[in-house]
């Protein structure tokens, strides 16, 4: 009969095999995107061109037309999973802002922030529209790893990611 150690360490070792497999299909499925961004981002710029000379050709409803297809094609800001590692830079300059918020909250040993906190922080009016912009980054950043919401609507950074904020990253 096997011994309760001897189970745990299969269960442990199958697990640690688990996260590997993972592990490697995240980095396939992130260098795929990687590629499929790319793709997008050129099909975003032939759109754009197309806009543009129709704009030329069709005077004002060419500009219009321009801009519906410009605005279409603008890529959405992504935020990826949070690895060991990551810089901030990945992220658009409006999540990098909420993280320096809390990751300054962090080294000076303060508590969490609310988003309407966050919106005071920033100098933007407190809202209803401009307070949910934000819970929604909060959210998204938290899904991805990169924030806590140990209390409900209070944000701070992530553990993994608080013990390197020292370094931006």
């Amino acid at each position: 009969m096997p011994s309760v150690v001897g189970l745990l360490e299969q269960h442990e070792l199958s697990a640690r095999r688990r996260v590997e497999e993972l592990r490697e299909e995240a980095d396939r499925i992130q260098a795929e995107l990687a590629l499929a961004e790319q793709e997008w981002n050129e099909w975003a710029i032939a759109r754009s061109r197309v806009g543009a000379v129709l704009a030329a050709e069709n005077g004002n409803a060419g500009v219009e037309a321009a801009r519906k297809l410009r605005d279409a094609a603008k890529p959405k800001p992504q935020v990826p999973v949070w690895r060991e590692g990551m810089a901030w830079s990945v992220l658009s300059v409006d999540y990098q802002r909420i993280l320096q918020a809390l990751a300054d909250r962090h080294r000076l040993h303060q508590g969490p922030l609310t988003c309407q906190e966050m919106a005071e922080v920033f100098g933007m009016d407190v809202v209803p529209a401009k307070v949910e912009a934000l819970r929604s980054k909060a959210k998204r950043l938290v899904a991805r790893g990169w924030l806590a919401e140990r209390q409900p609507g209070q944000f701070t950074l992530a553990d993994a990611v608080a013990s390197r904020s020292g370094d931006g990253s």
